[in-house]
């Protein structure tokens, strides 16, 4: 490689050096191209193999088969005439490429790693009473462990004993502890800060929250991208035609100049600098560096083409309850009809809403279970965005029906309320109230009054959403007036509130905008919003959520901030983008090279370095999506 550094006879040196870099080393490459030229297809390495083995080929011959060359040689070289140093320095570049792609493969995928480490390894479970010590996996669905204070909960479950704030930021991404007391759900791998609690365990092993990340993690890691699918089609296009074209310079170059060494100079460059090796990586890595990101900031993306999805979004609907609203609703007044009390409305409203998740049975439970016992309940149905009954018998007396919901359940199930009792429902709701019947034995016994509040990040969330040239929709199965108070507070339109809407309404809801032309997103956070979630274009999940929710759902967002739902879809976009730099590089860095090689303006060994700096820029711009949303 340095003329003043060459001695006689190192060329027989340079070849014996090279010949286990390029027959060895290079192996890879010369299998690859071998396997594929069996199939008649060709593929990067065809180029690699081929511009590797003709600048050996063509050094190996001028040492060996031509006298005039060697004599040269012997001489001491003033002209540099052999290339072995450029067929070992060109495999040299392409091996270290694939070492910094394995490397930073490896960095991407840190975080899954991390991800799947979070878990607590072991579990203090009661047994008979008595405390054991036993390995996490080895919990089943039932088990109550105790979770000391700086304690990892081990498995997924709900609070049955005990008080405390549970640091959710691993998997959530959210930096302030939640307040966690008898009832609430907890999820495996958040950190105990305070108090002792005793956790019943719903969901083990494979199940948990934690194992569905790692999942949809593993998932969206191994999966190709349209646009990558794209980049194949290119490249099956691109190497025959640049096979072509070093084909062209050999003869053009053999034809008007002569000279067998500039000519085969000429080719042999064409080949190498056509190499694209980022090709490879422009996809993997950056979608190995967005995911491995995303799960970080407690965001799974469930595939690579979602990335491509929300390119095109320009609607998103917004669930109110749990979404855009903190969720907890709370008791605020309680009407009761004929003889029975407030407190005989609160007790039995509380016993029927017992078996459901709902928010607004979740606060009703709670309202009833401060004043009091409830009653036992039996035959317990629910119809998502209706309503619950049941069969609840109070104090050992006489058993009642109980029906608790909107308007259209009671009436679907033959009670129709008086004109006076609808007028009072009527005004609870104007207030801005969600308002709920309660109904006894096929009679209106009551109507509960709830009210939520709006999360301190979704205005301007929702403003940030319109930054990103998305549209917002509140679509809600609350009353016309609480929706619309909660639009003016985040700033959602009032043409763009969607009110008193059923599960199945919401469903209708995406698709009337799908018909209008619009690319939907649908964000919830529950079992009636999977529906509408698949039939969006676009569907995120918010919170731990159910399994239904986050199997419907594109995107997961393991925290109940709105905000992270914008991070996710800025994220996506960004890596998409990424995609997109890396492809526009690894054909316009090479492809720019073509006509200089040809025209014999480029060494093959300066066309080798050039060729093989492609990966380290594609590397270098998707590692760069690693610092996203900091």
């Amino acid at each position: 490689m340095v003329p003043a550094a060459q001695f006689p006879h190192w060329g027989w040196a340079a070849l014996l050096l090279s010949a286990p870099v390029v027959f060895w080393s290079a192996w890879p490459f010369h299998r690859a191209a071998a396997v594929n030229a069996r199939h008649l297809a060709s593929t990067m390495d065809t180029l690699v193999s081929l511009g590797v083995l003709a600048a050996f080929a063509f050094s190996a011959c001028q040492l060996l088969l031509g006298p005039m060359m060697t004599a040269h040689v012997h001489a001491g070289m003033a002209e540099h005439a052999l290339y072995f140093e450029t067929a070992a320095v060109v495999v040299t570049f392409l091996l270290l490429g694939r070492y910094l792609e394995a490397n930073a493969k490896q960095k991407a995928g840190s975080a899954l790693k991390a991800l799947l480490n979070l878990g607590a390894k072991e579990a203090t479970v009661l047994r008979d009473g008595a405390e054991m010590r036993i390995p996490a996996e080895q919990l089943v669905p039932g088990d109550e462990f105790v979770v000391r204070p700086g304690e990892k909960i081990a498995a997924d479950g709900y609070v049955v004993q005990g008080r405390s704030a549970v640091d959710a930021s691993l998997i959530t991404g959210e930096s302030v502890p939640v307040e966690v007391a008898v009832g609430d759900t907890v999820t495996g791998a958040t950190l105990n800060t305070s108090g002792r609690l005793l956790v019943r365990a719903t969901r083990v092993g494979s199940e948990t929250t934690l194992a569905q990340m790692g999942r949809l993690v593993s998932q969206a890691q191994a999966g190709k991208a349209p646009i990558a699918r794209l980049a194949d089609r290119i490249s099956s296009v691109f190497v025959p035609i640049v096979l072509a074209v070093a084909a062209i310079t050999f003869v053009l170059w053999m034809t008007y100049d002569g000279g067998p060494r500039a000519t085969y100079t000429a080719a042999v460059t064409v080949l190498v600098i056509a190499c694209p090796c980022a090709l490879g990586l422009a996809t993997p890595m950056a979608l190995l560096a967005g995911t491995g990101r995303a799960s970080q900031l407690g965001i799974l993306i469930k595939g690579p083409q979602i990335l491509e999805d929300t390119r095109h979004v320009d609607t998103i609907l917004l669930d109110k309850t749990g979404t855009v609203t903190t969720g907890r609703l709370a008791v605020t007044g309680i009407t009761a009809f004929g003889r029975r009390t407030e407190a005989e409305v609160l007790a039995l409203a509380g016993a029927v809403e017992a078996g459901s998740e709902h928010p607004i049975a979740k606060a009703v439970v709670e309202a009833a279970r401060a004043a009091g016992p409830l009653p036992q309940l039996t035959d317990f149905h629910s119809a998502p965005g209706g309503g619950v009954r049941g069969t609840a018998v109070p104090g050992g007396g006489t058993p009642l029906a109980l029906a608790a919901g909107r308007t259209g359940w009671l009436e679907a199930n033959g009670i129709v309320p008086a004109a006076e009792e609808r007028a009072a429902f009527a005004r609870q709701q104007g207030g801005g109230a969600t308002a709920i019947w309660l109904a006894l034995d096929g009679e209106t016994a009551g109507i509960l009054s709830l009210r939520d509040t709006v999360k301190d990040g979704s205005a301007a969330a929702v403003k940030r959403l319109k930054e990103l040239d998305l549209r917002p929709v509140l679509p809600t199965g609350d009353n016309a007036a609480a929706a619309a108070r909660v639009a003016a507070e985040v700033g959602i339109a009032a043409q763009d509130v969607y009110a008193d809407v059923l599960p199945e309404d919401k469903v209708a809801a995406v698709r009337q905008l799908q018909d209008a032309g619009r690319t939907v997103a649908m964000v919830g956070d529950g079992v009636n919003d999977a529906a509408a979630q698949a039939q969006a274009d676009l569907g995120i999940a918010m919170g731990s959520g159910t399994g239904v929710a986050i199997e419907a759902a594109d995107i997961t967002v393991m925290g109940s901030d709105l905000g992270q739902v914008v991070q996710a879809i800025e994220l996506s976009r960004r890596t998409l983008g990424t995609i997109k730099a890396n492809l526009f590089w690894a054909f316009a860095y090479n492809t720019l090279g073509i006509p200089v090689a040809a025209l014999g303006l480029l060494d093959p060994m300066i066309a080798g370095a050039a060729m093989a700096a492609s990966p380290v820029l594609v590397v270098a711009n998707s590692l760069r999506l690693r610092r996203s949303g900091r």
